[in-house]
């Protein structure tokens, strides 16, 4: 199986910790030259720091807030591509805060679309010339399992994610015919900060001990446990390589059997 994805550039969104700093980690360890990006500059330094050199991988970090568009993004995008070309893309950042629908504001969608959507296809078009320069293209989008089934108190969420995923598998059958792929990972409830921010989330909203929410969210799971970040970075790396050049436009549940449909 080949997994080798030395002489490979990957950008990673949202690197800077959770699931983006476990995929980027992965991928190094593949032999990939990973770019981190993100918004707070000493996290990005701290998760460099960590990224696996031994097959003489070069690592480096671009600082930036999704928050603030595609045109403060762009420039910075230049400049990395003026270095390099990427051949992997990982499409993560932060999802919208927990609440339901009859609470939800037009704003919560517009920023979560930007953010999410907006942002991403933003960055495929400016990267993709350099995929098909190098003959060789993944991008791969870090979603939800609420694509496949909604979670209980994170509407704006479920709303985009499913948006996410259909601009993925039209994107994918679109590239289908140049060799570059498309999927989704869909991460189930991973021991990250997120995580933690929903537990809050949950006893503020009904009242629960930590003790309690914690086993609330684990009923919900076979495995009976939070999944490892690297549980779902390896699954990650594993899309991204060679071994992977027939599988596009799928959403791969990582989430311990939690949703309960086939």
């Amino acid at each position: 199986m080949n997994l080798n994805l030395q002489h490979k550039n990957a950008l990673v969104c949202g690197a800077s910790r959770g699931l983006g700093a476990a995929s980027a980690k992965e991928l190094a360890l593949l032999g990939a030259n990973v770019t981190l990006l993100a918004r707070n500059e000493t996290r990005l330094q701290s998760t460099l720091a960590t990224l696996d050199t031994n097959k003489g991988q070069t690592h480096d970090y671009v600082v930036a807030d999704f928050s603030e568009g595609t045109g403060a993004l762009e420039p910075k995008i230049a400049q990395l591509l003026a270095r390099k070309n990427i051949h992997i893309l990982i499409n993560n950042t932060g999802g919208p805060k927990a609440g339901t629908m009859n609470t939800a504001t037009s704003e919560a969608f517009l920023e979560a679309f930007q953010k999410h959507i907006l942002i991403s296809h933003a960055l495929v078009q400016w990267l993709k010339p350099g995929m098909l320069e190098d003959k060789y293209g993944r991008i791969i989008n870090i979603v939800s399992t609420s694509v496949r089934q909604p979670i209980k108190g994170l509407a704006v969420s479920n709303v985009t994610r499913g948006a996410m995923a259909s601009w993925a598998k039209t994107l994918s059958n679109e590239l289908a015919p140049t060799g570059i792929t498309v999927n989704n990972i869909l991460p189930g409830t991973t021991q990250t900060q997120r995580v933690d921010e929903l537990l809050l989330s949950m006893q503020e909203r009904y009242q629960l001990t930590p003790e309690q929410a914690k086993q609330q969210m684990l009923q919900a799971i076979p495995f009976n446990r939070f999944a490892e970040p690297e549980e779902v970075g390896s699954v990650v790396a594993f899309v991204a390589s060679p071994a992977a050049s027939y599988i596009t436009g799928t959403s791969i549940p990582v989430d311990g059997g939690k949703i309960r449909s086939i």
